[in-house]
């Protein structure tokens, strides 16, 4: 297959965009005789003018020889799917040998079955991450179609869809959260496979299940993509308790504080907000609820330690339901987080002057939640204020 080639008057990439580090790393490459190019999300971004989280980098070379060209700053990785790190400073950059293998099988068994970059390409879960881009002649190579979806804002896998899914089922969560992120459409026969292989995401690690929800949260686009969790069905597989909870009047709750989330996201593209605070952005609303429900709607406002027990079983009750576990840490400062909101918001009004609360290491995190709630409703807006000030003067 001869791939499509597009030059630099045909799509006006800026080279100022990309990482100079990864710029040296291909260079070293290309003097060392091997084929080397940007791959994936990187040359998606690019075309979108928007600057890459990640410069991938693919290469003919082997990960023996990558090591040989980098020497001490390269260190190579995994078994099952080798890698090639190279690191500057704190910074690592990931280059990947060409890979082949069936794309038609219903499971990829071998990952270390080196191809050429047409073979890579067809290996690639959807188009729009199935360019290359060489820097040093300013072209696109494509093998996949994946400029044209790109530029009509189309969501395709490469190859057919039912068995790109079933190979990895992850690929239907990535698809939803591409759709969240860029606003694409899923073309049709791709958007029937992943309703013919829904129950297909069960068969998934659910370590990366978690990983991609964490880092959807974190992107800027959480709204939209648990929206599309919710409308698929998938949701309902994975977190059947939040979903529950989503389809009932107060879901609503959940979608401002994602959406308050993602606009701090979009402002602020260095620093993410803690995964602890997004994930309080998750459960808030269904503790609030279960408050109203067991004590208020009662006539009785419950003690702190009424909440943290009720907190701990919401949060033990959904994880329990749930295809994946929060790691421990993570459902522990999750827990302080929710229960802290009634310390600094308490349900009687009044105003607590205790300061030993501030010491508490975890403390940053619940102020950083009420402030984003504190965004998100006005009237909690003079509560933040008073606690930041006492948290700057202590």
């Amino acid at each position: 297959m001869q791939p499509k080639i597009y030059h630099a008057n045909d799509h006006d990439i800026d080279p100022a965009l990309i990482d100079t580090d990864a710029i040296y790393v291909l260079k070293k490459l290309k003097e060392a005789g091997f084929l080397a190019y940007l791959v994936g999300g990187s040359v998606r971004d690019l075309l979108a003018k928007k600057v890459p989280k990640d410069f991938d980098i693919s290469t003919s070379a082997r990960p023996e020889q990558i090591k040989q060209v980098f020497q001490r700053n390269c260190l190579l990785i995994g078994r099952r799917f080798r890698l090639a790190h190279i690191r500057f400073g704190s910074k690592i950059l990931e280059v990947s040998t060409f890979r082949s293998g069936d794309n038609d099988s219903d499971l990829i068994v071998h990952d270390n079955i080196w191809g050429s970059p047409e073979e890579d390409a067809l290996r690639r879960d959807f188009t729009m991450n199935g360019l290359f881009y060489d820097p040093s002649t300013h072209t696109i190579i494509d093998y996949v179609g994946g400029w044209n979806d790109i530029h009509h804002h189309l969501l395709k896998t490469i190859g057919d869809p039912s068995i790109r899914f079933k190979q990895d089922p992850v690929r239907m969560i990535r698809l939803l959260k591409f759709c969240a992120r860029f606003g694409f459409t899923i073309e049709p026969s791709t958007m029937r496979a992943l309703t013919k292989c829904l129950d297909e995401i069960v068969k998934s690690s659910p370590a990366r299940i978690l990983e991609e929800m964490l880092r959807m949260l974190e992107s800027g686009a959480s709204a939209p993509f648990f929206k599309l969790l919710s409308e698929t069905g998938m949701l309902e597989l994975l977190f059947p308790c939040l979903e529950h909870f989503m389809q009932g009047n107060h879901g609503k709750e959940v979608y401002h504080l994602l959406s308050t989330a993602d606009k701090i996201q979009g402002n602020n593209t260095k620093k993410t907000i803690d995964r602890a605070i997004l994930t309080a952005c998750l459960l808030f609303p269904i503790l609030e609820r279960e408050i109203h429900a067991t004590f208020l709607q009662h006539n009785k406002i419950p003690h702190y330690g009424e909440i943290m027990d009720l907190t701990n079983s919401l949060i033990k009750g959904i994880l329990i339901s749930s295809f994946s576990n929060f790691p421990k840490r993570l459902s522990a400062e999750v827990a302080f987080i929710l229960s802290t909101q009634y310390r600094l918001v308490p349900l009687d009004n009044t105003r607590h002057n205790r300061t030993r609360i501030l010491h508490n290491r975890e403390f940053e995190l619940a102020l950083k939640f009420l402030k984003l709630r504190a965004l998100a409703n006005n009237d909690l807006v003079e509560a933040y204020t008073h606690w930041s000030e006492k948290a700057k003067h202590n």
